[in-house]
Parts: structure tokens; sequence; C-alpha cells
């Protein structure tokens, strides 16, 4: 039988989501976790990816299991899991059914504070500069629809193809500052961050817009390659058709 689980995890602890070597990973916990309650080794496929230092709100994995799940499983599998991460939900699903090449849609949040907060210093990104939204928003309405987004992708990068669509982004006012919403069928390594700082670079009159469209649609080289900070950043919802 195959189980989705849906999590959510703060990731200031974490490498991200995948397995590494020489750091310790949100999949190394959760993997780790689930063998020991189930007595059997278990390997899980994650959603995708997650950057060190990156917060997931709604990341799904599953994982394949013989029997059914025991009994109050929710409740002794949070109890073994440090308290930045959270098992929300637990179901079956078809054999086939795949976390990562099955979801439809993902959707990211960035958040960005103007003024000192110790509350907010760990999920979201201080920064003292107003920029002007509405070009900001003007910019990236320009690049929604299906493109190659490889001049937001971080080098050394060994997916197939960087070509994305992108179906939804917005940046609003919030109480504190600032949040940036964006929703594709994927993204690649570092592309959310990237595109972030740049739009920000816009919004301050320091980037031309043309200079990113230009970048995206006619693969013109773009002088100015940064990421804002990944404590900022979440992944917002995963969707699929279930």
């Amino acid at each position: 039988m195959r189980y989705f689980i849906q999590l959510s995890y703060h990731g200031k602890k974490y490498c991200g989501w995948q397995r590494q070597e020489n750091a310790v990973s949100v999949q190394e916990l959760l993997e780790d976790n689930l063998s020991k309650l189930l007595s059997k080794k278990i390997e899980i496929i994650g959603c995708g990816r997650t950057d060190a230092g990156v917060h997931a709100k709604d990341y799904y994995a599953h994982f394949e299991l013989e029997n059914p799940i025991p009994e109050n499983f929710l409740y002794r599998i949070n109890r073994m899991l440090p308290e930045d991460i959270a098992v929300l939900t637990i179901f079956e699903v078809k054999p086939n059914f795949h976390a990562r090449f099955d979801a439809t849609k993902r959707t990211y949040k960035y958040f960005i504070h103007y003024e000192k907060n110790p509350f907010l210093e760990n999920q979201s990104f201080l920064w003292n500069q107003q920029p002007t939204i509405a070009k900001m928003n003007h910019c990236i309405q320009q690049l929604l629809g299906e493109h190659d987004f490889s001049t937001f992708e971080k080098k050394g990068s060994d997916n197939k193809t960087s070509i994305c669509k992108l179906e939804y982004a917005q940046w609003e006012e919030t109480e504190n500052g600032l949040v940036f919403t964006i929703t594709a069928n994927r993204f690649l390594r570092n592309m959310v961050r990237r595109i972030t700082a740049a739009l920000l670079m816009v919004g301050l009159g320091k980037l031309d817009e043309q200079e990113i469209i230009n970048a995206v649609i006619h693969k013109l080289p773009l002088e100015v390659r940064m990421a804002v900070p990944a404590k900022g950043l979440f992944l917002w919802k995963i969707e699929y058709d279930f």
C-alpha cells in the first residue's frame, strides 16, 4: 500500500528536505522515526526539494507499507519528531500515485518585514527599503506562462529541462511589510529566491524590468544575479488531482 503524508516544518535547523551526508535534513528525521515506529526500514519520496533554511507550510511525501498503519499513528509519530516538524495527515493513495511527479501546482510565499521584530526574525527577511510594488507586479506579469527560467536557476542543477509554467505571481502589502506569492507547475533550484531578489531591484529602480524580460524571453544575459535569504521563504501549498 502507498501512503501519502502531509507535513509542515520550520527549516531553520535543516539543510533542506533532502538527505545529505554531512547535515541534518527533514527527510532523514522523518525516515528514521517512521522506521522506528513501523519496525521496518522506510524510504520516503518528497514532493520536491527545499533549500537549507526554507520552511514548508504544506508538504507531501509518500512511502510504501504492506500493512495498515498502526492506531494513533499521528500522535505517535509527532511525539517522536522534533517540535519544528509536524505530520498533519496520512492517507492511502493509488499504488502509482507519486508525491513529486503528480503534483500539478506549487505555491511559494516570500515574507519581508521593515522593522526589527523578534517574532518574525526566523520567518521573514528584515529589509529597511521600501520598493514600488506596482513596478514589481508589472514586471512579473510579463513572465506569466511557459518559459525557460534557467536565468534564475542555481548553477550545477541536474534537471532535464528549465521550462516552467508560471501561473500566478503577485506582491501585496501586509501589516509588517510585504509578501510575494508565486505559483507554477514546477520550480528550479533557487528560482523563487532569485526572482524575488531581481524584482526587489526593479522596485528600487536599480534594475530595468526589460532586462529581466530579455533574460527570460530572449535569453540575454542578466548582470544582476542574487538571491534573498532563505528564512523568508515558505513552500505554501502543493496541489494534486486526487
